[in-house]
């Protein structure tokens, strides 16, 4: 697992801080549409953003989540030094960021695209199975939680694959480390789970 130097301790906070950055909260009220909260579901990530029917500011939203983890695993090594300590510890700072934003009193979005964007970061080819699963998924059911508990499932084990490939990535501690992110994206989605069982989960499109 991650070993826990000062070099990871301090990109777990920069990747913290970026990841706390609630892009969708701020595109939202810069453009006139309210508190994103108040809003649909009341989650700041791109999906309840859609509801506000502004499709380039949820366009914007998904891209800004993502690359907010994407950048803190490619800055931390450059700052802190090389290693897959350093660059794991970014991207969980970056997923529990988001999921867990100081400045909203901890209570922030689900992490689906700042997840990808570590993805792209640590391992860019899961990245790509992530976003292959969730559009299909996605276009079978109509639902997004249902793509994006799918996409979190699958992309462990593709990482465990490619870090068995490439020792650069660190062996198995990458799946491990996307394996507890994922679980904490699946924990995130517990309402949208219940919903999805009990058929009253908001198809894509709706409000």
């Amino acid at each position: 697992m991650i070993g826990f130097s000062h070099g990871a301790a301090l990109a777990l906070v920069l990747g913290y801080l970026l990841g706390s950055i609630p892009f969708g909260l701020i595109l939202t009220r810069l453009a006139g549409a309210g508190d994103l909260r108040a809003i649909g579901s009341g989650n700041i990530g791109a999906t309840n953003v859609l509801r506000t029917g502004r499709k380039g500011l949820a366009a914007a939203t998904l891209v800004l989540d993502a690359l907010k983890a994407t950048a803190a695993v490619l800055i931390a090594p450059v700052l802190f030094g090389p290693g897959a300590p350093i660059i794991l510890a970014a991207a969980v700072g970056a997923v529990f960021g988001h999921l867990y934003p100081v400045w909203l009193k901890f209570r922030g979005g689900k992490g689906v695209a700042t997840y990808l964007g570590a993805l792209i970061g640590v391992a860019w080819p899961a990245a790509i199975v992530f976003a292959i699963v969730w559009l299909v998924v996605a276009a079978l059911s109509r639902y997004s939680s249902a793509a994006a508990l799918a996409a979190t499932l699958v992309s462990p084990v593709v990482v465990w694959v490619l870090g068995l490939r490439d020792p650069m990535l660190g062996g198995s501690d990458p799946a491990i480390v996307f394996a507890i992110l994922s679980a904490l994206v699946w924990l995130r989605h517990s309402a949208n789970i219940t919903r999805l069982i009990n058929g009253s989960e908001t198809k894509l499109g709706r409000a």
